[in-house]
């Protein structure tokens, strides 16, 4: 079966998620974590794309974006996908492809779901059993949003803004959120988001959102159609 195109539509929350190929390692040292995330953060920069929220991982990494064009974030994750693997090549003295594929996307009704996604990046390395908590791991912007730390690639999204009148309020009621946590049915929800490329939001906004591209945008309904 062929592949969907990805959904990019200016304006609106994506998640973004980029494998290894055949699940090796993306990075091998702290200095490839940084390089990866430096050129993540100038290539949004360059291309007008929003970078909300990010976890790099040993083999894959996931990004929260806001496009300002149609093309904004497959531009942006071309570059970064082209001079990272130039980069990683040169200096572990290999070649050939790193990525499994190309990267995958969703877009989200942000309202609804960016603190949640944004909780699901912070605590994957603890479920991953990388670390205790989510502030102890230094390769995700969770840090940047509870206060400990500026991370001036980050662009916080107006409903990060209003959990609270002040940093203070905002940072106390974000690591509030992450405390609580996500249910089974959250993560999963999340990851087959991402994985597949269905949209998620109330059923208006994914009306509106199919009015914008002609690329279905929800999974349909088993079954077939009723008759009319």
């Amino acid at each position: 079966m062929a592949r969907l195109p990805r959904l990019s539509i200016p304006g609106n929350l994506h998640h973004v998620m980029q494998r290894g190929n055949n699940q090796q390692a993306i990075v091998k040292t702290d200095a490839d974590r940084s390089a990866l995330l430096t050129m993540v953060g100038e290539q949004a920069l360059h291309y007008r794309v929003a970078l909300h929220a990010y976890v790099l991982m040993d083999t894959h990494f996931h990004l929260l974006l806001t496009p300002a064009t149609p093309g904004g974030i497959s531009l942006m994750m071309q570059a970064v996908g082209r001079r990272y693997v130039r980069y990683f090549n040169d200096l572990h003295h290999r070649s050939g492809t790193l990525w499994d594929g190309r990267y995958r996307s969703t877009v989200l009704q942000a309202e609804r779901h960016l603190i949640a996604h944004m909780c699901f990046l912070d605590l994957m390395p603890v479920r991953a059993g990388v670390t205790a908590q989510p502030h102890l791991y230094p390769w995700s912007s969770h840090c940047h949003y509870v206060g400990q730390l500026t991370d001036k690639r980050l662009v916080p999204h107006p409903v990060y803004w209003s959990l609270g009148n002040t940093p203070f309020a905002r940072e106390a009621a974000y690591a509030d959120r992450v405390r609580e946590g996500l249910t089974d049915a959250q993560a999963v929800e999340i990851a087959s988001s991402v994985n597949h490329g269905w949209a998620l939001g109330e059923p208006d906004f994914i009306d509106g959102l199919q009015q914008q591209t002609q690329r279905r945008v929800s999974k349909a309904r088993p079954g077939r159609p009723p008759l009319r």
